[in-house]
């Protein structure tokens, strides 16, 4: 099997409605900047602010993951990466987020200890859509099946964090808030 790459430079472009917004943005936080802090205090916080920006855009145009015949390297746009070999991955799965901007897909792996990795460039969403998206997790998959036995392979158990809904979280902070607020003023007075 050819090495798989997918990568955050082919998948993550900018575009006009991105550069407006922060366009926008800066010019909003340079006006109220320069109102606050005067020329020195807003140039140093649009340069910031710039800088920040910059190192998150080279970071995710950066980002990739690498599936060979050792394993799957994850690099999230700094340094070379780290590779999880085929004998540390249990499971390999798609997560499906909704929100009110649509359903976000992004494939992760399951290692052996029980934590989660998401592989970068890996992913579909509204905001930046993966036609090819399935065909290219079942390629994983499918390298993923050749290069393990069927005995090491096992679905993990769902988290508790992965069934709450925001929904269901909001009703019991706010059930959780009351029974304190009532407390406390039960013992007041």
């Amino acid at each position: 099997m050819n090495e798989l790459s997918f990568r955050g430079k082919d998948r993550y472009r900018p575009s006009w409605p991105h550069f407006a917004a922060l366009g926008l943005g800066l010019a909003v936080e340079g006006a109220f900047a320069f109102y606050r802090l005067g020329v020195v205090g807003s140039c140093w916080l649009l340069g910031g602010t710039a800088a920040l920006v910059g190192l998150g855009v080279s970071m995710a145009l950066r980002s990739g993951t690498t599936v060979g015949a050792a394993g799957i390297t994850i690099c999230w746009g700094i340094g070379r990466g780290r590779l999880y070999p085929w004998q540390e991955i249990r499971w390999i799965d798609v997560r499906e987020t909704k929100s009110q901007y649509g359903t976000a897909l992004s494939a992760r792996i399951t290692l052996a200890d029980g934590r989660r990795r998401s592989l970068p460039a890996l992913q579909h969403s509204t905001q930046y859509p993966d036609p090819d998206f399935q065909v290219d997790f079942q390629r994983v998959v499918n390298w993923w099946e050749s290069s393990t036995e069927p005995a090491a392979r096992f679905r993990p158990p769902e988290r508790l964090r992965y069934k709450l809904t925001p929904q269901a979280v909001g009703l019991i902070l706010g059930v959780l808030i009351t029974i304190i607020v009532v407390l406390g003023v039960v013992m007041v007075d």
